[in-house]
């Protein structure tokens, strides 16, 4: 059987995990999902995103992500 201290340790320690899962609750939405959208880029953005890429090994929408 758990303690009320108990209980209360943990929902301190995990405060952060609880929230997301009340959100999720409300919204059946994780804040870490991505979601696929339609960009229009010039030709020569998307070279230098493809140069960036392959210069990484990332993935485009992880540099594009990351400079948000």
């Amino acid at each position: 059987m758990i303690t009320q201290k108990r209980i209360t340790e943990i929902k301190r320690k995990y405060a952060e995990i609880f929230e997301i899962l009340e959100n999720y609750d409300k919204t059946h939405e994780l804040p870490f999902q991505r979601k696929r959208i339609d960009l229009t880029l010039s030709i020569e953005t998307i070279n230098k995103l493809k140069k960036m890429s392959q210069k990484t090994g990332k993935p485009i929408s992880r540099i594009v992500e990351e400079s948000i």
